[in-house]
Formats: C-alpha cells, structure tokens, sequence
C-alpha cells in the first residue's frame, strides 16, 4: 500500500496536469461558434430625457475596454426621481447585429439596479414600446428590463439595431455607467468582391447591399436580423447572387440549403411554399455554376430529381400550373393573376435547370420528360395584370420576349411597383432587354431612396412614395415629418415591425457585378465571360471571386463610346470570348 499509494497520487496528477493543458473539452452535445464579437463605442447621444438627472453623458462616447475600474473616470451618472425617469438614445452608426454591454461603476448600496433597454433599427423605434405600438419581441427580444451589476459588468441581447435607449427604472438610486458598447456579432470574412465606378451613389448602393447581406450571414444564411431570422429559403435566392459576387463560397449556403431539405420531407413544400422549393432547386444549380462542388450537388440529386416529379404533378393537360402554397412576394399576394403568371414563368425555369442538372449529373434519362414539361407550360402564357415582379419572370423564363416586356410593364413609370424582393428580377429583365441605363436609374432612385432616408442596410420593403415629407430613420421624429418606420408597412410587416435589414433587398449588388461589371461564370467555376455594360458611365473597375481566386478587372469609356478592358485573371480560369 506504501508503495502504491504515491503511484497514484502521481498518475492522478499527471492526468490533471494534461487535461488543464488541454483546456475545456468539447461536450459531444455541443457547437462551436466562429463569429466575431466586436465591441463598439456609440458615436452620437442622440436625446436626453434630462440634462438635470444625467451627468457626463459625453463619457460614454469614450472607447472604452469592457472593463469596471475602482477609478471611475469619465463615468456618467443618472439620478433617479419620482418624477421622470432619466433615460438617454445612443446611435451607434450603422445597423449591427448583437446586443448591448454595460459596464457600470461604484453606486451606493452595491444592490444591483433596473433599467429599460430599448433597441430600434430607427431612432423612432428605439424611442417606442413594445406595449401600444408597432413594435414587438417577435424573432428577438428588442426591449427587456434588465437588472445590471455594481461595479461589473453585463452582455445583453441578440438582435438587429442601430440606436439603444437606457432609462434607469429605479427612482430612489443612482446609476454610474462607465460604458455602454455595442456587441457587433459576425462572420469575419474578407469582401473578395468590389464594385467602383465614378457614380459614387451606385458606389455605396453596391456595398450596402453588400453588409445587409453579411449581417445576416449568421449561423444560418437569414431573411432579417431584427426580424424574421430564419432560412426562407425563396428570399436566399438574392442573398446567395450576392454572396457569389461578394464573399465566394461561403458554407453558409450549403449548410441553409442542407437544413432546410433535412426538414422538408416531399411531398411538402419547403417553407409551406412552393415556390420556394423551386428556388431551392435554382439556387443548388447557382452554386453549382458559380463553383463546381459536384459532390456536394451530388449529395442532393435524389431529392431534386424527386422534387422535379412532384412538380411535374402540378402541371394541367392545358399546360397551366396548379400548384399550392401559392407566393411570389408580399405586394403581388393579392393580384392572383400575377401570382399564376409568375408561378407558371417560375415552373419553366426549374425544367430548364432540371434538364441542365440532369447533363452535369449524368440522368439523361430525364431530359426529355423536363422538356415536355416545358413544351406543355409553354403552351399557356398568362398575363401578369400589369404586376412588374411576375412580368420579369415571364421575361426570365422566355414566355415573353424581354423587350416587349420592358416596353410593355417595366419601363413604365419604372419606379413604382418595385419591390425589395423581386425587384432584383426587374432588374434582371431589363437586362435582357438591353436597358442598363433604364435599370441603373432604377437603382439609383428605388434603392438610394432607402438611403436618402438615413438606411444603413436594405430594407424588407420600400416604396418610393414613402419619402415624400419624410423624416430621415437616424434623426428624432419631427412634427410635421412622416416617420416613415412607425407609419408605413404592410401585410406582416407593419410599422416597427417591418426589418430595415432583409437581405432580399440586395439585389443591386449582384447585378451591378454581373451586368455593369460584366462578369459572368460559366462551366461550373472554371470559366468567365467578361462583357460590360456601362450606360451612362465613364470607367467601372472591381474584383469577383471565383474558385481558383479573385479576378478583377478594369473598364474605361472613350469619347466615341469604346470601352478598354483590362483584366488580372488567377490561373486557371478561362476568359470566355464572344
């Protein structure tokens, strides 16, 4: 016993010793998080409630470190009163996804104290509440009560914000706050693609469009950080455009691609939409194109080719498309006829992409049967009652031609009924047909209309009307102003309800690289064809990613209308010519 007792003290901590160099051992019950937290300083005190009660509030414009201090320089103070409750709106700059740290200093008492935290993604909305507005808790908590620590510090929060209300709820206390940041949560990931150009507001337009879509890159590729975060895998179809043009082929794709086929058993429709199990099929055939893992294509040829029949199932011997679930987008629901026609152009596509699926995955066998199915579907053309988002699907999927279309619906007072949404597929049309300045004037007006308003990111819904006497998002409401969050909206997204960060309103940023730019991938990443189209523009230059690295390139206009191009290419990627 003499013996072995020392034996196994010394194995005992031998093993000790290697697990603490180890660190924490992964649970096998548990997840990774590769996100960044970035801490950010407000940039603004945008109101006080009581420059009495509130003292040193510029203090907390200060970088700080997170850390509480038995210093206490800089610290502000609220002083409670059985009056009014001290509270204060920090503007933090730009739209973030996260939540709130509070670092407090030394109170009396040292029991912890209660404040009101309010995040808006607009100044009017962070001045609202929860109850008797608008606004709601919906997806993520945007006001809550909170009990905060003295002489510590505490981390609250999981939204979408640009502007945080503090009002201290105790009225016979004193607060001290050394520091409130916002915690910006993240994908650290380089921005592969670029656009500019001497249009500096198609310039910013591109890289708005550009962050909306990265902020709802979370764990999932989300529809809306404040709001609907969740894989709505119809509305992925812009964010993944941008995603190719932007970031490359980021696994947020595959990994929202894979969860939503994991919890669609057919014959449902994923999201109850199926439409949007259409876009599914479109977007696996997208990445495909843009990078070439046939492997991971080949990991979901059963259930696309599954898919494909059942939606063979819903196509009438008159060719028409009887499908369930019916949705395009929110303002063309109650216009049914835009509905079908958009429906109808939407089943052409997906047949066409089936017969492209097939040829890469060796199915030959279903190339004649999809063709069919086009044949059929063909042999309908419905109108689109003068609906601009199923008026560009007819264009897309060759129903109509693209011209008559533009002439006919698009070009017409080219800014009204556009959406955030499809309004990517306008754009797409007007393509076809030739119109890039048409659809570069859209951009401009339509989505730096958002931007004229003070938006940092796209939102879920937008109409152009909406600006006439309205106040901007990132100043107080003004008597006499519309409050253009809290007053406008529609369907489910009313008031302070509706996202201002939706990464379907991204549109614009693929586009501008695709047709401005004029890069377009072919043979499933390996190749690139490059054919600009400048409009109005003198030079265009940016960079794209492609699977054998980041290609850039270099447009200039002469005084006759000639363009110079030059092109860096990495190797091995072929340049496509005409």
């Amino acid at each position: 016993m003499s013996i072995l007792k020392p034996f196994l003290l010394m194995s005992m901590l031998l093993y000790s010793m290697q697990v603490i160099g180890q660190g924490p051992q992964a649970s096998s019950n548990s997840y990774k998080d590769t996100r960044v937290r970035e801490y950010i300083t407000p940039q603004r005190i945008m109101w006080l409630s009581d420059s009495t009660l509130i003292q040193n509030s510029e203090g907390l414009l200060l970088p700080g470190n997170g850390q509480a201090d038995l210093v206490g320089k800089n610290i502000c103070t609220l002083s409670g009163s059985l009056g009014e409750n001290p509270a204060f709106l920090l503007d933090f700059g730009k739209e973030l996804h996260g939540g709130l740290q509070i670092v407090t200093g030394m109170f009396e008492g040292k029991i912890p104290i209660n404040v009101k935290v309010t995040l808006g993604e607009s100044v009017a909305e962070a001045m609202s509440d929860v109850v008797g507005s608008s606004a709601t808790n919906e997806h993520a908590i945007r006001q809550m009560d909170v009990t905060v620590p003295w002489l510590g510090k505490i981390e609250i929060g999981n939204s979408g914000f640009r502007f945080a209300r503090i009002e201290l709820l105790d009225k016979d206390r004193t607060l001290k706050l050394k520091e409130v940041n916002a915690i910006s949560i993240y994908r650290d990931i380089p921005y592969l693609g670029s656009f500019k150009s001497n249009d500096e507001r198609l310039n910013k337009i591109w890289e708005v469009g550009a962050y909306t879509v990265h902020l709802n890159m979370q764990e999932y590729l989300w529809d809306g950080i404040k709001r609907d975060r969740l894989v709505w895998v119809g509305d992925m179809h812009p964010e993944v455009m941008t995603i190719t043009s932007v970031f490359g082929p980021n696994e947020v794709v595959p990994k929202s691609l894979d969860l939503i086929q994991d919890i669609t058993d057919l014959p449902a429709w994923m999201n109850g939409i199926s439409s949007y199990s259409i876009w599914w099929i479109l977007i696996q055939h997208e990445w495909y194109k843009s990078f070439g893992n046939i492997e991971y294509l080949k990991k979901h040829e059963d259930y696309i080719f599954k898919l494909l029949s059942l939606l063979q199932e819903n196509i009438d011997e008159n060719g028409k498309e009887t499908l369930e679930g019916r949705f395009l987008d929110w303002p063309t629901s109650p216009n049914t006829e835009a509905v079908h026609a958009g429906l109808q152009s939407l089943m052409v596509m997906v047949f066409q992409t089936g017969i492209e699926l097939a040829e890469i995955l060796e199915q030959p066998q279903h190339i004649d049967s999809y063709q069919k199915s086009i044949d059929l579907l063909k042999s309908h053309v419905p109108d689109p009652n003068d609906n601009k988002s199923a008026a560009a699907l007819l264009a897309i999927s060759g129903l109509e031609k693209a011209k008559k279309v533009n002439r006919k619906w698009l070009s017409k007072d080219p800014n009204a009924g556009v959406s955030t949404f499809y309004g990517y597929y306008v754009l797409q049309a007007r393509a076809m047909a030739g119109d890039y300045t048409g659809a570069m004037d859209v951009i401009r007006d339509y989505w730096g209309g958002m931007l004229d308003l003070g938006a940092t990111t796209f939102w879920e819904d937008f109409n152009l009307d909406w600006a006439e006497n309205a106040g901007r998002i990132d100043e107080l409401p003004e008597p006499g102003k519309v409050d253009v969050h809290g007053e406008y909206g529609d369907y489910c997204y009313i008031g302070f309800r509706h996202s201002l960060c939706h990464g379907w309103a991204s549109g614009p940023t693929s586009w501008l690289s695709q047709h401005v730019l004029g890069i377009s991938i072919h043979e499933g990443g390996n190749a690139v064809k490059i054919d600009p189209h400048l409009g109005d523009l003198e030079w265009v230059e940016g960079s794209y990613p492609t699977k054998f690295g980041v290609l850039s390139v270099k447009h200039t206009k002469n005084s006759e209308g000639e363009i110079s191009t030059e092109i860096q290419a990495p190797e091995g990627l072929t340049i496509l010519n005409d």
